[in-house]
């Protein structure tokens, strides 16, 4: 798959986005989850060998390649890693899938009701090397806890200072502001999100677009302004501590909005499942979040 190729099947694709992106905080509970407990790694690079075999394990299956997946995010160990004798990207690409790499350095503490990144420093040179791997985009994530407008102004051009940054090595941004679903002022700070975003839009320069992974609103439809903005190639929901039903149910009454689920997809597989299993239970996930994402 070449650039354009990617950029018309991310643009136009009837599908989902999968997130096989956690990273260090969050991989003992991914492998929890997954049926791996802590005693069974002694450090951290085996913790990781273990998330890889996982990530191998679901990139390999028959059912992920059936064309349902448009893309999938990858931590950097990920995508500098093999599956089936290959780099990841490639792997992915030969799949039919588009790769996208994580690229943040996790979240600073609460501040005006939001949780900014942290800074990035390397983020050249991850570019540039994402970019020789043939990665397609990135993704970054801060966090919206209140319906602060200075806050969620700080959030906003954070996300489009990296992102402005992250297109000049030709490379795809999603800008993942999310709104935290357990938020008590939640509907309030979608709207203001809504408000904020668009004029970001507005002001970009240039041709270059960008996706954006976004909560799924309290009022559905309300980011359609955002799907239709000409600066926009995609907008993907992320499920943000929902089930895979709740996320599925919820996505459904957005329409033009698709998911970009890691929980969502991942939450029933388990290390123990025979390989019938492990497709089986996987490929029901990736049909039902694929008919929320097309209905």
């Amino acid at each position: 798959m070449n650039t354009e190729q990617m950029t018309a099947q991310i643009e136009n694709g009837e599908g989902f986005i999968a997130a096989l992106d956690q990273s260090g905080g969050s991989t003992p509970k991914a492998l929890q989850g997954y049926g791996i407990g802590d005693d069974a790694w002694g450090s951290e690079a085996e913790m990781f060998e273990l998330i890889h075999q996982m990530r191998s394990r679901i990139i390999t299956s028959p059912c992920f390649a059936n064309g349902k997946v448009l893309g999938a995010i990858l931590f950097e160990k990920t995508m500098n890693g093999m599956v089936d004798g290959k780099p990841t990207p490639q792997a992915l690409k030969d799949r039919g899938i588009v790769p996208f790499l994580k690229v943040d350095k996790g979240l600073e503490d609460e501040d005006d009701g939001v949780q900014l990144m942290k800074p990035i420093p390397d983020l050249d040179d991850q570019c540039r090397h994402a970019a020789g791997l043939g990665m397609f985009g990135t993704k970054m994530r801060s966090v919206i806890n209140l319906a602060d407008p200075s806050g969620i102004a700080s959030i906003v051009e954070q996300q489009f200072a990296f992102g402005r940054q992250i297109l000049g090595h030709g490379l795809v941004p999603i800008i993942e502001p999310e709104v935290n679903i357990k938020s008590p002022e939640r509907e309030a700070a979608d709207a203001i999100l809504l408000s904020k975003l668009g004029e970001a839009l507005d002001a970009m320069d240039g041709p270059e677009r960008v996706m954006l992974k976004l909560s799924i609103p309290v009022d559905a439809n309300l980011y359609a302004p955002l799907i239709a903005h000409p600066r926009v190639l995609r907008v993907v929901a992320l499920s943000g501590g929902y089930s895979t039903e709740e996320a599925c149910s919820e996505l459904a009454k957005n329409q033009g909005m698709i998911a970009s689920f890691s929980r969502g997809l991942l939450q029933d597989l388990r290390a123990e499942m025979s390989d019938e299993e492990f497709d089986s239970t996987l490929g029901a996930a990736i049909d039902q979040i694929h008919s929320a994402s097309v209905a």
